[in-house]
């Protein structure tokens, strides 16, 4: 079990403008020598299997998920004589807040409860911008290799920047995956599927009521309008003036930019689920819209779902004539999802094990069976064994192929950006609000800023 007890804490407790702080001199020393790169690899394994456990906290909401931490990652953790106690939680930002409890309360190195968090965009905006993180571990794993961090190779992007945000070392890629839409082939024959905003909005005039996206703050839902708002991108540069921060970007600059798609999507809402009545029928997550197209209210599916389609077509989910289709060409937001460790983990050397572990293609490819989530390392870095077990392990795609997803991937926005747009969202569209989208931008990037 792990050496580090109450005594230890107690020893690193001083004392720091009347408050009182806890370091783990121990753990803070290893902070140092692995960042550094003064460690073996064994020498990290054996001080792992002395602190013996690592906490993990995620999303618990994927059952297959679960199983799969339970069955495989559990044993795999315990043959590195490291007790894996999984934490499941309702919303990342549960632990985030957790983390930054703890560091505000003077729990720093070694003294948290904390030791690594699936998380991805704002969570990891939010504890980078905190200091909150172990620092650039992922490039000092052994399976870093299996990770493409070349920044003149453009499909190191998702590596390198997390919905903008660089990340420079400190998470480490678990999972990917791309906003695809599917379409019910019964109902939408090929010559009448949009593969445009506009081609959806003439489509919808003819056969009113058959399209919805989930509602903001649901990040489906807010994948769903920064996909419109690169379509309509006033410069014509989609997605690019996105990847800047709120503070590079400005808010004027920000409002300019969004507001031809905010009032695309308020001129479409008579045109969607219940528009008719004057209150679209929004679901509140992805669950809901599956109802809705497993039942026929609406023709089309959109969210992130790689192999969305092939899992619901095997779990009778989705309806039997469901494929994958295009759309918006050129403008399929793609990211991926990390595990980030915070900078007060209480089991540094186990968490880098474990997150190791994670990515290797061994767990890549079982995770990729249990749970049908699509890979975080790259295929192009594996050996061709190791990518022909990575393919096998696939559900596939239907009615497209990945060579078409792949030519059709943009990146999503920048995490400082995306409540910004989410309120102007709920402002404008929600709430029907007739104030220019300039003052309600305005309002709300200081409302965040607070």
């Amino acid at each position: 079990m792990r050496h580090l007890l109450l005594t230890g804490l107690t020893a690193g407790l001083v004392l720091t403008g009347g408050a009182a702080m806890a370091i783990d001199p121990e753990g803070e020393a290893f902070q140092k020598s692995f960042l550094a790169g003064d460690l073996s690899w064994e020498e990290v394994q054996a001080r792992a299997r002395e602190e013996g456990q690592v906490n993990l906290y995620y999303w618990g909401g994927n059952d297959n998920l679960n199983v799969w931490m339970d069955s495989v990652v559990a044993p795999a953790m315990a043959g590195e004589g490291i007790t894996l106690n999984a934490v499941r939680i309702t919303g990342t930002k549960d632990a985030v807040d957790l983390v930054l409890a703890e560091k505000n309360a003077g729990k720093m190195a070694g003294a948290g409860s904390v030791d690594a968090i699936w998380l991805n965009g704002e969570n990891f905006s939010t504890l980078k911008r905190q200091d909150a993180l172990f620092g650039a571990f992922a490039r000092k794993l052994p399976n870093a290799e299996f990770i493409e961090w070349d920044e003149s190779d453009p499909r190191s992007l998702l590596n390198l920047r997390d919905f903008g945000v660089p990340t420079e070392g400190k998470e480490m890629p678990w999972s990917g995956e791309q906003y695809v839409c599917a379409v019910n082939a019964d109902r939408v024959p090929e010559a009448d599927r949009p593969r445009t905003f506009e081609a959806l909005r003439t489509y919808l005039e003819g056969n009113p009521g058959k399209f919805i996206y989930t509602k903001p703050p649901d990040y489906e839902g807010n994948t769903f309008v920064q996909s419109v708002v690169y379509a309509f991108n006033p410069d014509g540069n989609g997605a690019e003036p996105f990847q800047q921060s709120l503070d590079e970007l400005g808010a004027e600059e920000l409002a300019r930019l969004i507001e031809p798609g905010m009032k695309f999507l308020k001129n479409l809402q008579p045109l969607l689920l219940g528009g008719e009545s004057g209150r679209p029928r929004y679901p509140e997550d992805a669950a809901s819209l599956n109802g809705l197209f497993l039942n026929g209210e609406v023709n089309f599916n959109c969210k992130f779902g790689l192999y969305a389609v092939a899992v619901g077509l095997s779990t009778g989910t989705y309806p039997e004539a469901a494929e994958q289709m295009i759309f918006p060409e050129g403008g399929m937001i793609k990211n991926k999802n990390y595990l980030a460790v915070p900078s007060n983990t209480p089991n540094p050397a186990a968490a880098m094990v474990f997150v190791n572990y994670m990515t290797s293609p061994e767990a890549q490819t079982s995770k990729l069976q249990f749970a049908g989530m699509p890979a975080g390392i790259d295929g192009w870095k594996l050996s061709d064994e190791q990518a022909a077990a990575l393919a096998e392990a696939s559900p596939g795609t239907v009615g497209v192929t990945q060579k078409e997803l792949d030519a059709n991937v943009t990146p999503d926005t920048n995490a400082t950006l995306v409540d910004v747009i989410e309120a102007t969202w709920l402002e404008y569209i929600e709430r029907d609000s007739q104030a220019p989208i300039a003052d309600i931008v305005t309002r709300a990037a200081g409302n965040l800023s607070k």
